[in-house]
Order: C-alpha cells, then sequence, then structure tokens
C-alpha cells in the first residue's frame, strides 16, 4: 500500500478498459467510460499490473462517481506511467507533492481542475496551460466556492489537507 490512500486512473491500453485504483485496490470497469453505470459493473482487476497505464485525464465528470473518487490533478510527468512506477513515485514523493501545493493554496484534487482539463484536452499539453495554472486555479476556486453542490469538494480538500498537515493517513 503506497504512503496514503489514493484514488487513481489507469487505462488498459491493448484492452481499451479503465481501472480505478480506489485506495490500493484494483477495480476494471467494462468500458472506456468512466461513469456510475461502469461503476457498478465493476469487478475486481486480476491482469498484469504493468498492462496499466496513468491516465492523463482524472478528473470524474459524473457527480454521483465524483463523490467517491478522490482522483488528484498528478503531475503532467506522471500521466502514461505504468502502475509500478507510479506506486513507486507516489510512496517516494506523493507527500512531498502534497505538502508543496497545499503550501502554495493550490488544490491538488482533479474535481478542481475540471475547467483547466476542457481547456488542455488535446494528448500534448502544451506549457502555457501549465503556467496559467495558479491564475486559472484562483479563478475555479472563487467559482466553486460559491457553489453549494462543490461543498463536497471542500470537504475533501479540508479532509486531505488535514491529514498532510497534521501527518494522518
Amino acid at each position: 500500500m503506497p504512503l496514503r490512500p489514493i484514488d487513481a486512473i489507469f487505462i488498459h491500453i491493448e484492452k481499451r478498459f479503465y481501472v480505478v485504483y480506489l485506495r490500493g485496490e484494483l477495480w476494471q470497469l467494462p468500458r472506456m467510460k468512466l461513469d456510475t453505470a461502469a461503476w457498478q459493473r465493476r469487478q475486481p482487476y486480476q491482469g498484469d499490473a504493468k498492462a496499466l497505464y496513468l491516465s492523463q485525464h482524472q478528473t470524474v465528470t459524473d457527480p454521483l462517481l465524483a463523490q467517491k473518487l478522490r482522483t488528484l490533478n498528478l503531475p503532467v510527468a506522471m500521466h502514461g506511467s505504468s502502475l509500478p512506477r507510479f506506486e513507486a513515485w507516489w510512496e517516494m514523493q506523493g507527500f512531498t507533492w502534497l505538502k508543496k501545493l497545499l503550501n502554495e493554496g493550490k488544490s491538488p484534487l482533479a474535481a478542481h481542475q475540471s475547467n483547466i482539463k476542457t481547456v488542455a484536452q488535446d494528448t500534448n499539453l502544451t506549457h502555457s496551460v501549465s503556467e496559467n495554472t495558479t491564475i486559472q486555479m484562483k479563478q475555479i476556486n472563487n467559482q466553486m466556492s460559491s457553489n453549494t453542490e462543490d461543498d463536497i469538494f471542500a470537504d475533501m480538500l479540508a479532509t486531505l489537507t488535514d491529514e498532510v498537515l497534521h501527518h494522518r493517513y
């Protein structure tokens, strides 16, 4: 089990389906769609962990499923990493990465990145998107603070912040 529980979305490229890494457990979805219906038909993943690669899109757009999965906006350098490489990175650098983001006042949650992800849907993310992330995050956080349905994400971020700052995993 990695340093602290994490949720992440992986893709089995050859067989074309999602595998959700849910707090250390792997769940195979029946298709390349990430929604509540697919989640209800999930099966434990029994295949080779080396065949799974981290998806560049960690945002869950289905509101019901987003309440269950606490995916993070992981560094671009990690996108496409194999599961073993991802676990090694998370164990060695995950806490430092989270702490740095929180100290900078940024949200690590992928749900808070949804507006940015729609701008950067292409497989080739540009440096300009990365450089504008700070400005866009402030705009998104301002927008989200006024929405009551986003209180769930605010609560999740508060819990995550508390865990990181007080070393409670």
